[in-house]
């Protein structure tokens, strides 16, 4: 395995980075105090190419490769969990989604002005009653003609009030046939019957858009099936591989910015006549956050070659998820001890880490649900196999 950066890589990243640096680091306090960011981000994240960063030019994207995906989710979690978590359910969950299942014409009308960020997408599997066990939704889609009558409620859905598109999962068959009989349909925000309502009081990711979407006999083409009936559960697996590969990117980003606040104030702060940096147990915690870091990176990138061979990585991309995420969990706690009280403000951002490093923790597969997976494949219960349909190999 290669893991070298091309200069093309190199090249984004110090794009990606002089962006964060610019656009979010000045503001995202604010933002974060405000519980929302300036929407035209997403033009600037457009103009630069990132809204579509892996999906190929012709269907208008910018053509770069699955590890590319994680250079952009990296840097701009390194500025705000907001901004990556718009990346991975816009690409991550939705796009890449409709890359590997949907037929030529969803492609061409749904892909292509998500891809060149005309169009922002985004999922909806998680509801209510339904999180980690996803065949306990109760969304159903019942054919009607040449229509779907979508019904149901979706929760904490990210971007539920800014996406043009979602990625929505209902039953579609008989319940005792539990993933067997769920599809995955493509809705329109436009569509009668759609409505969607914001979250409040969220811990963290405060300047990220959370809510609720509500389906009242919302009527879909039969053309915007993604995939056949029955294959939604595939789909939405398949999906979280790429999701949580994004946010396993994301927490190295976090834990990046963790150990540049962290190096900063150890300069900055004296205590007993020296600068706290001297001190051997903050070098302690100093050094867990670096090991996580240079661990955390290595296991993304990993996931991110299988990607790029178009080979089947759940297994992977699942430990790469658990992992970084714990690593970014703790070198936020750490990070505000290392600030002492004046990390329990936010005049520093690193309460900020803290409160935002949580929520990657829970979704897109809890701890609990990874360390099963993980057990599960260590002794043998559980194994990969290739799918009808993989994301295509990056050329």
């Amino acid at each position: 395995m290669n893991f070298s950066f091309t200069a093309e890589q190199n090249m984004l990243r110090k794009t990606v980075r002089a962006f964060v640096d610019k656009e979010i680091m000045p503001n995202i306090a604010m933002w974060d105090r405000k519980g929302t960011f300036d929407s035209k981000i997403y033009k600037q994240l457009a103009n630069l190419g990132l809204m579509g960063v892996c999906i190929p030019e012709k269907y208008g994207g910018s053509g770069m490769d699955y590890n590319a995906l994680a250079i952009v989710c990296e840097e701009l979690e390194r500025g705000d969990t907001a901004f990556r978590t718009a990346v991975s359910v816009h690409i991550g969950l939705n796009s890449l989604s409709l890359l590997q299942w949907g037929n030529e014409e969803q492609k061409r009308k749904y892909l292509v002005p998500q891809a060149n960020g005309e169009k922002i997408g985004a999922f909806g599997l998680t509801e209510p009653a339904a999180g980690s066990d996803v065949v306990a939704l109760q969304t159903t889609a019942v054919k009607d003609g040449d229509n779907y009558i979508l019904n149901g409620q979706k929760t904490w859905i990210s971007l539920c009030d800014i996406a043009d598109y979602f990625l929505v999962f209902a039953y579609t068959g008989d319940r005792k046939e539990k993933h067997k009989a769920i599809s995955a349909f493509i809705v329109e925000r436009t569509w009668e019957g759609f409505s969607s309502v914001p979250t409040k009081g969220k811990l963290g990711i405060r300047a990220g858009n959370t809510g609720e979407l509500f389906f009242d006999d919302v009527k879909i083409p039969k053309e915007n099936l993604l995939g056949e009936e029955g294959e939604g559960f595939k789909i939405a697996m398949s999906a979280l591989d790429n999701g949580r590969f994004t946010v396993a990117a994301g927490a190295v980003g976090l834990i990046q910015a963790c150990i540049e606040a962290s190096v900063k104030y150890c300069h900055e702060r004296k205590t007993f006549g020296t600068e706290i940096g001297k001190h051997q147990l903050v070098q302690q915690m100093l050094a867990k956050m670096e090991a996580g870091y240079q661990m955390s990176r290595l296991l993304v990138y990993r996931a991110g070659e299988m990607k790029n061979q178009g080979v089947r990585n759940t297994r992977e991309t699942s430990l790469a998820k658990w992992q970084a995420c714990d690593f970014a969990n703790q070198a936020a706690d750490d990070a505000v001890q290392i600030h002492g009280a004046y990390g329990y403000s936010d005049e520093y951002p690193v309460e900020r880490y803290l409160r935002n490093s949580k929520a990657p923790v829970i979704y897109e597969g809890t701890r609990e649900i990874h360390t099963i997976m993980q057990a599960e494949y260590v002794l043998g219960f559980r194994e990969d196999k290739m799918l009808n349909k993989m994301l295509p190999a990056w050329e």
